[in-house]
């Protein structure tokens, strides 16, 4: 019995030896174990040849201390020398679009809209009083001309007279302003031509000799109110230079004057977007991508 129990500890012994236990290095393949394995499984000789060429390739590039470069590596590295370069990129555009539309600050709200602009009642009743005084002087005229040719008494046709004369002075602005604070038919249509012309004049100061509002175009992405096809007509003109001289009517400068407004409000965007790409480039040390507004004009 003791025998059986020292044969046993010795099989046990033996079988405990065979066990590769963590840590250990695995003891090399035979030359001659591999060969038999190749006669009898040509696909295991194969793995086991590669997977020698490859660990011997990773040890020897691990001792020489060579970088192992990988493809994501090479991605990454480009892709980081690609960010500076599209940040200058932008900044670029950004400036671009700020220097050309500067002169969109300059808009003079109160001439555009022109507030004093006499409505359609007053010109209307304004009208209707310059009706009544021409008739009533063709009234008095009549009957002193027919007093000449004696169809009519004398005195009446002196009567005639004296009204006639009496309501063109009442015509003559100075007598007029006397009796009446109310602007004339004539007035409100000299008004209605000198808030036009003053707005004209401004217009073309800020078209200028490039033309604004078409440069200003370029800004859409940042307000797509400007893609509107209704402003088609005047951004045509302005890139023909040709804008100024077509606004004859309120209605003209009024649509100039939204689409101002929403061209300020795409300059305001411009420009924070700028002033944080500049601050981006200067928190990731991008130096060729910070830039400086250009002066404005």
């Amino acid at each position: 019995m003791a025998q059986n129990q020292t044969a046993a500890q010795a099989q046990t012994g033996m079988s405990q030896g065979a066990v590769l236990r963590p840590g250990r290095a695995a003891d090399p393949v035979p030359e001659s174990a591999v060969a038999d394995a190749g006669r009898a499984d040509p696909q295991a000789l194969a793995a086991v040849s590669d997977g020698s060429e490859t660990k011997m390739t990773t040890d020897s590039l691990s001792e020489s201390g060579a970088p192992i470069e990988t493809n994501s590596g090479e991605s990454a590295e480009s892709q980081g020398a690609a960010e500076p370069v599209l940040a200058e990129s932008r900044q670029r555009k950004l400036r671009l679009m700020l220097r050309q539309c500067d002169r969109v600050l300059l808009m003079d709200f109160e001439l555009l809209a022109m507030a004093d602009w006499p409505d359609n009642f007053s010109v209307a009743t304004a009208r209707r009083s310059r009706d009544l005084w021409v008739f009533s002087a063709l009234v008095a005229a009549v009957v002193f001309l027919s007093g000449l040719t004696g169809f009519v008494p004398a005195w009446l046709a002196g009567g005639g007279f004296g009204a006639f004369v009496v309501i063109l002075l009442l015509g003559v602005p100075g007598v007029r302003r006397v009796y009446t604070s109310r602007p004339s038919y004539l007035d409100l249509l000299l008004k209605r031509q000198r808030l036009l012309r003053d707005a004209r004049k401004h217009v073309d100061h800020l078209e200028g000799k490039e033309g604004l509002i078409w440069q200003c175009a370029r800004m859409a992405d940042f307000n797509p109110a400007l893609k509107n096809t209704r402003f088609s007509s005047l951004l045509r003109l302005s890139e023909q230079k040709a804008l100024p001289k077509a606004l004859s009517r309120r209605e003209h400068l009024r649509l100039y004057l939204i689409y101002l407004l929403e061209a300020e409000k795409a300059y305001s965007r411009v420009q924070t977007a700028f002033f944080e790409g500049n601050q981006q480039a200067i928190d990731e040390g991008w130096q060729e991508a910070v830039a400086m507004p250009g002066d404005r004009t």
